[in-house]
């Protein structure tokens, strides 16, 4: 991408952003021009309230919790750039949304740096512990465990990669100097808040497993061992002690000092499942910048996060596969468009299962696979009027011989996204998790820990083939996080992503398809009712109008499952008329802009 000279900011719309080169060439599309102006200048407004985009025109934060997002705009405010709002924004998070993400977990950032008009990405994402055999979640019998058998204590915890990411990237991008970026959580944590209703339905919920652990039963449960409700106060002054140690000391406390020797001891001597995580995961652990994975669709690069996620790819192909297809004349509402992108998509997740992982243990055919000849051939097989029957894994080019059976990994939905795009031109795109909800449910100095190796394949092999996501020491999980900056003329264009377990490539490859094809102002793309189709089954979002579309699904060979798709989409719209921002009505988050 070429160099871009970096300009000062301006209140003028035009001077902010034209002189940056910052907004895709093409006009808003005529529905998100009607889109209402919804924002307050100092509290935002909520989309989970509003069905209007929310406009701005110099600076924008989309999330899933309304103090994070408040948080990160007062560092927008301060003069601090996206990667400053990115950090306050994470622990924010950590402590109000702790069944999502935190300093317990990992996350994927993918960044545009408008002073070089370069795209990068970040992997922060866990690591498999050095002494972790394969078989850690097969049974005697050499059989996987149950998830949640697997699940609940410290086996299934992996290096924590989010605190390095943040102090690196803020090393490498930041702007306002590190412990003030910290503060917001260290007073929310010290003052407590306020338990929202979402968080207190998810503790009531998972009111068993995460009352094994005394820590998590304390902080989460009152004295008489009930579920804290919603309305109550809650304070955290372990979180707040581990931030101030942060702001003081950097990540050094985190990965070679107290912090990550508390973490040990916790997952080794956890009375239920205990794991294998060392000091020495701590010391060895390393963020790994990589380039994006960026794929052709109608004028623009859809970029995102590689492997070890297989979110850009597995998007990629999808889009790819329907290129062909007028969709844009079809529409939302038409089950052919659906029919298509169905079918793509359960040809890309064969794909996906057949050769995607951690592309630092296992070879990929990592162009192979987006390949417009490959994705082409593979189109074909779209060109009927009825579902597909059996779905393979196809056979694209690749660099070297090697044979992979198909993968058995579970991926179950909790995470968090948000979307940041500054007055510098700077955009953020980040996708952050513990896995399941709570994750291990294990706590330790006022944060969750992980449970992400369990999104390792719990087999090695199958017929004596080796499955590519298996376990390995010092591996990292396949992830299908899916953050995502589209571009166009390299320059930004949207910054969408979202949680949901597997279903992430779905919700956002079906974001993508609405703002582009379908011409929908990032709130209306969000609000959509949700069609997923992963391994054969049409997930159709219940109460909503794609259950009319049942019985045309069936018709054409479908099976078909109704029912709750939990999305958490934050994107942003970056336009030669300012900012359009949305936030999911499914989950509390809201958009900032000024």
């Amino acid at each position: 991408m070429p160099h871009m000279i970096k300009h000062s900011i301006s209140v003028s719309i035009v001077s902010a952003f034209a002189v940056s080169g910052l907004l895709a060439l093409a006009a808003l599309p005529a529905s998100a021009q009607q889109a209402t102006d919804a924002i307050a200048p100092e509290t935002g407004t909520s989309n989970s309230q509003s069905n209007a985009s929310v406009h701005a025109r110099n600076w924008m934060i989309s999330a899933a919790n309304p103090l994070a997002v408040k948080a990160g705009a007062d560092i927008l405010r301060q003069g601090g750039n996206a990667i400053d709002a990115m950090v306050t924004i994470q622990t924010m998070l950590g402590l109000v949304e702790p069944q999502s993400s935190g300093l317990g977990g990992g996350a994927f950032l993918v960044y545009f740096d408008a002073t070089t008009g370069s795209l990068t990405t970040m992997d922060g994402r866990e690591t498999a512990p050095m002494a972790a055999n394969p078989t850690l979640f097969q049974d005697e019998n050499g059989e996987p465990l149950k998830f949640y058998d697997a699940v609940v204590g410290g086996r299934s915890v992996g290096t924590p990669g989010t605190p390095a990411l943040l102090k690196t990237a803020h090393e490498k991008w930041g702007q306002l100097e590190w412990p003030a970026l910290l503060t917001p959580a260290i007073t929310r944590a010290e003052n407590g808040f306020e338990i929202s209703e979402r968080l207190a339905s998810l503790i009531a919920s998972d009111q068993e497993k995460l009352s094994r652990d005394p820590v998590a039963r304390s902080y989460f449960f009152d004295a008489a061992g009930k579920p804290r409700t919603e309305g109550s106060l809650l304070r955290n002054p372990d979180y707040a002690t581990t931030l101030r140690d942060m702001a003081q000391n950097g990540t050094q406390g985190f990965y070679f000092g107290t912090i990550a020797k508390d973490i040990v001891e916790k997952v080794q001597g956890a009375s239920w499942n205990p794991g294998v995580l060392s000091l020495r995961d701590f010391a060895s652990y390393q963020v790994k910048e990589r380039k994006p994975v960026c794929s052709g669709y109608r004028g623009y690069e859809i970029c995102g996060m590689g492997p070890p996620s297989s979110g850009a790819l597995t998007v990629g192909q999808i889009l790819g596969l329907i290129e062909p297809f007028d969709i844009a004349t079809l529409g939302p509402d038409a089950a052919e468009s659906w029919r298509l992108i169905g079918d793509a998509s359960r040809l890309a997740f064969a794909d996906r299962g057949r050769y995607m992982a951690d592309i630092d243990f296992v070879p990929m055919p990592l162009t192979g696979l987006l390949d417009k000849a490959y994705l082409a051939e593979r189109a074909e097989l779209l060109k009927g009027n009825t579902a597909l029957g059996s779905v393979d894994a196809g056979l694209p080019s690749f660099s070297h011989a090697m044979r992979l059976v198909d993968d058995e990994a579970i991926e179950l939905p909790s995470t968090s996204h948000f979307s940041i795009v500054d007055s510098y031109g700077n955009v953020v795109s980040m996708t952050t998790t513990v896995e399941n909800g709570f994750g291990s449910r294990l706590m330790v100095n006022g944060f969750m820990l992980n449970n992400e190796l369990t999104d390792f394949s719990f087999r090695t092999h199958k017929d004596g083939v080796p499955i590519a996501n298996r376990l390995e020491p010092g591996k990292r999980p396949r992830s299908s996080m899916a953050p995502t900056i589209v571009m166009k003329d390299n320059k930004p264009f949207v910054a969408v992503g979202s949680p949901g377990g597997s279903r992430i490539i779905g919700y956002v490859a079906q974001s993508v398809i609405a703002m582009i094809d379908w011409k929908m102002p990032p709130q209306d793309a969000i609000n959509m009712p949700h069609l997923v189709n992963r391994f054969g089954t049409f997930d159709i979002e219940a109460g909503t109008k794609a259950e009319a579309l049942k019985p045309e699904l069936e018709a054409m060979g479908f099976k078909t499952s109704v029912q709750d798709l939990n999305s958490g989409i934050h994107a942003i719209m970056i336009t030669e008329n300012g900012l359009i921002g949305g936030a999911d009505p499914r989950r509390e988050g809201i958009v900032i802009g000024e």
